[in-house]
């Protein structure tokens, strides 16, 4: 998925303790296997090669990850949107990058992305992207829904606690050796060595979306990897923004959204959703938390 996994357990044996990891690994690859865009035999790939001309069946996991995706998109208007993989061209974070985008090439990438030309048929288990040259990603919520699978493994197997970590999208459970809880500390780009906050969780999903880590510089000014749908240029305005919850999937979600949308909008977003609360770090480097951050975190010790 392009990102670096760490998987945490706690075990009674180094023996165990691989063989469990190493399952998690396999869940991981299989994912991957499902839904990156890059790998030409998955089934993504599939429906962006048929795009505007054909649907393609797909497997159910699938099918329903793309709907829940469509669903962000209905709620955020937009500003949450799987189809923004058709912009992968456009803008490159692997130091290739030579000049910005002109205009005209940013409004010719974005009639490539709507997720309204996204059809889902229920029936046939197939999805459609009725535009040629449209493409869906899972760039936002792949690496969460991988790492809620993971933790779901291990509490099938009774591993009674850990951590799968999708390079900051993270699904915790149970409690240290020492039965305290997971301590996780939020970034701070400002400051490298002191955390923005440290929480202390033992049943939570955590995951940040941010501007630090991913984005090209131009004329001293960064533009990040999270892309607004609507105008195809860099979400601005907010660095970081943590949330947390129960489902590092949908927390995923919510964190990019939030970052497309601003401080305002964005926890107008959260009202939604009663038992996910955020913390957001703007580019004035003050922080600001949801009215029920405090709430929330004592519920996830």
């Amino acid at each position: 998925m392009g990102s670096k996994f760490d998987i945490t357990i706690v075990a009674d044996d180094s023996i165990a303790a691989v063989k469990n990891i190493n399952l998690v690994i396999d869940e991981i690859v299989r994912i991957e296997e499902l839904i990156s865009e890059w790998k030409p035999s998955s089934q993504v790939s599939e429906i962006n090669r048929n795009a505007g001309i054909k649907p393609v069946k797909v497997d159910k996991e699938l099918f329903d990850l793309t709907k829940r995706a469509l669903f962000f998109s209905e709620i955020t208007n937009g500003a949450f949107d799987i189809s923004i993989a058709a912009m992968d061209k456009i803008w490159r974070f692997d130091d290739s990058m030579q000049e910005l985008p002109s205009q005209e090439t940013l409004l010719k990438a974005i009639e490539k992305v709507g997720y309204q030309n996204i059809e889902l048929n229920e029936i046939e288990s197939s999805i459609f992207l009725k535009l040629p040259g449209m493409k869906i990603g899972f760039g936002a919520t792949g690496k969460g829904y991988a790492a809620d699978r993971g933790k779901h493994i291990m509490q099938q197997l009774q591993v009674k606690s850990g951590i799968v970590n999708a390079s900051g999208d993270m699904a915790t459970w149970g409690v240290q050796p020492n039965n305290k809880p997971w301590r996780i500390g939020i970034a701070n780009p400002f400051n490298p060595y002191k955390s923005l906050q440290i929480l202390g969780v033992n049943n939570a999903a955590i995951t940040t979306s941010g501007d630090y880590q991913k984005y090209v510089e131009f004329n001293d000014k960064r533009y990040s990897h999270i892309i607004n749908p609507k105008t195809g240029m860099p979400a601005s305005g907010l660095i970081s923004v943590t949330v947390i919850g129960e489902n590092a999937e949908t927390a995923n979600g919510l964190s990019t959204s939030i970052m497309v949308l601003g401080y305002k909008k964005g926890l107008e977003l959260l009202k939604n959703y009663p038992n996910y609360a955020c913390l957001i770090l703007t580019e004035k480097g003050t922080t600001k938390k949801s009215k029920n951050f405090n709430k929330i975190l004592k519920t996830l010790k």
